[in-house]
């Protein structure tokens, strides 16, 4: 990758390919996940704990290769009994589909490899199979002619109960080109001791590797088509969706209308029938039915909208609740901010929420009209059915129903306009010639 951040922290769909697996994982609902570490293990680790407070992870101090690794998971899976399933944190796509065919094929066999038919092999481990029987797994660098001559690949994502998975890989030798200690050769011990291989098939688009950033982006372009294929699928009117790019857990409900070159990041939820409209980017926020955003508008994390919200160009929203029908029209700025039921938010209007050390919230009630050009210096409460004046600097809480101003009194000075561009015009006359 030529970084200094590790492999499977790189992104896809604003989330690392580590949560990709482990959304993979998750979706079977297991009773435990452990998350082997090697480079950068402490970066991994936190981002694996952010994603899941349960998991438990533990270090491969030393890359003795997959088998080896997944010994480093015996500890952690004590007294365990049950069936263990082998992901990889560099491969973001298997489908819970295909994990779901491997447990049901583990009824079958003591061990299940997932395999796919490459259009380039390549240097892929093949599969010596017959039917769904699989004999063994040979490594490129130690195949025969014949041998490479395979299409049938091995993704490296295994399925064995749980102690016979790691009584077989401490039984692994490194006997071979790499020297190193291979999760692949659990296939043939397994049938050296009688008990049956077995195998499951997947598109080969599902064992996507990531190994270098025109990987990475291949990857994003794929998960990009999924989604917005998936969207439509479910209902969901995108206007042009090649422009539309998706985070991992955006969630959208049916009969929402997303335009053009919208953008979601991570924990974009919205609701059915809601809005979404051109060149919006959106990302913490909640966006509820009959809701219509944009276009150019900007949600930031905490930004939640009741029902029938509007909020148009513009408008940047973070950490703030909007209330049912709340109309917020354009060039506005609302941070740390309540706003109650039926209000209105005049164009340029902006919660002074941050005075240099601390945050601040403002609290605006139902039905407040909120003129434009407004600074609400928080924190501040505007009351239920208040209105503030156009270009008004609010620093003290507004009673209900009450008119506050804020400003200066307009002074007029009769012909003084005239005189002033005189005087500027011969100023700038005398450093021209100058």
């Amino acid at each position: 990758m030529n970084s200094d951040l590790p492999k499977v922290l790189h992104k896809v769909a604003a989330a690392p390919l580590l949560h990709h697996a482990m959304t993979a994982g998750r979706s079977l609902d297991p009773a435990r996940t452990v998350v082997v570490t090697g480079h950068g293990a402490e970066l991994v680790e936190t981002s694996a704990r952010a994603f899941d407070p349960d998991v438990a992870t533990v270090r491969q101090m030393e890359q003795k290769g997959t088998a080896h690794a997944v010994l480093q998971a015996a500890p952690a899976l004590d007294g365990f009994t049950g069936d263990a399933l082998v992901l990889y944190g560099d491969t973001p796509f298997i489908r819970s589909e295909t994990l779901e065919k491997m447990l049901a094929a583990r009824r079958r066999h003591a061990v299940v490899v997932l395999g796919f038919h490459a259009a380039d092999p390549g240097r892929y481990g093949r599969l010596v199979a017959e039917g769904e029987a699989l004999h063994r797994i040979v490594e490129f660098k130690d195949a025969s002619p014949e041998e490479r001559a395979i299409t049938l690949c091995n993704s490296g994502v295994v399925c064995a109960d749980a102690s016979t998975l790691m009584r077989l890989c401490a039984a692994v030798g490194n006997a071979n080109a790499s020297g190193e200690y291979y999760l692949t050769d659990i296939v043939e011990l397994a049938r050296s001791e009688g008990l049956s291989a077995g195998l499951v098939l997947c598109d080969e688009s599902e064992t996507l590797g990531v190994n270098t950033r025109t990987e990475l982006a291949r990857a994003e372009g794929l998960f990009q088509a999924r989604a917005r294929a998936e969207a439509l699928e479910n209902g969901t009117t995108l206007t042009a969706p090649e422009t539309v790019f998706f985070a991992l857990d955006t969630h959208i409900g049916r009969d929402a209308i997303i335009g053009p070159g919208v953008i979601f990041g991570p924990g974009v939820t919205i609701e059915s029938g809601a809005e979404v409209k051109g060149f919006c980017h959106l990302e913490g926020c909640h966006i509820s039915r009959g809701a219509d955003v944009g276009p150019f508008a900007r949600l930031r994390p905490g930004a939640e909208l009741a029902e029938d919200v509007h909020v148009g160009n513009f408008v940047e929203i973070k950490n703030s609740i909007l209330g049912e029908g709340v109309k917020v029209g354009h060039l506005t700025y609302l941070g740390d901010a309540d706003v109650g039921k039926g209000s209105n938010i005049g164009a340029g209007t902006v919660t002074c929420n941050y005075d240099g050390v601390m945050k601040h919230r403002t609290t605006i009630g139902k039905r407040v009209f909120i003129g434009s050009d407004t600074m609400l210096v928080a924190p501040v409460t505007v009351g239920d059915d208040a209105l503030t004046g156009s270009g008004s600097v609010i620093t003290e809480d507004v009673p209900p129903e009450a008119v506050a101003l804020g400003r200066a009194r307009q002074v007029n000075k009769a012909g003084l306009a005239t005189k002033l561009f005189e005087k500027l015009k011969a100023i700038k006359a005398t450093k021209n010639k100058g």
